[in-house]
């Protein structure tokens, strides 16, 4: 089991969180982007330099990731693509996406595309604050825990 980011929007409180968690728990952590990044200095944490381009580092991540790794992404079509490989999809908010609601997730983005194509301003996601990053913290930590110990218990656990 390893962890993919995308990371071209992810916010650096939460690569903050990410890194912290890979060390102390000893997990691959991969950061995918179409720039350059600064990461923390750790044996378990590695960055993907992929080339600019609409979904590159989302394809990137669904070729390269594993049923059981997990994801962090706010971009919904490849929660939806990680959740059919197999894999676990966390936003940076905290919100873990799943079978019973990421098509209710993918309409909803449609529909405010659809918006946004017509002209209509929609706004966007609102800073990441305080009770975002606390959110994000615990579902990671109980995610990493029950993921840690299911690949513990297979009987193939790979390293």
């Amino acid at each position: 089991m390893q962890i993919w980011v995308d990371a071209d929007a992810c916010p650096v409180v939460i690569k903050d969180i990410l890194f912290r968690a890979a060390s102390r728990l000893r997990v691959r952590l991969t950061l995918v982007a179409n720039k350059p990044l600064r990461v923390a200095a750790s044996p378990y944490i590695k960055t993907l330099q992929v080339s600019g381009g609409f979904d590159v580092a989302d394809n990137e991540i669904a070729a390269r990731m594993q049923s059981g790794d997990l994801v962090i992404t706010a971009d919904i079509p490849l929660a939806s693509q990680v959740l059919q490989l197999g894999g676990h999809a966390l936003n940076p908010r905290g919100e873990l996406y799943s079978k019973d609601n990421i098509e209710e997730r993918l309409s909803l983005r449609n529909f405010l595309s659809e918006l946004r194509n017509s002209g209509i301003a929609t706004g966007g996601p609102a800073p990441i604050g305080q009770a975002d990053r606390h959110a994000f913290a615990s579902q990671l930590d109980r995610l990493l825990a029950k993921l840690l110990a299911d690949a513990a218990s297979s009987p193939v656990s790979s390293a």
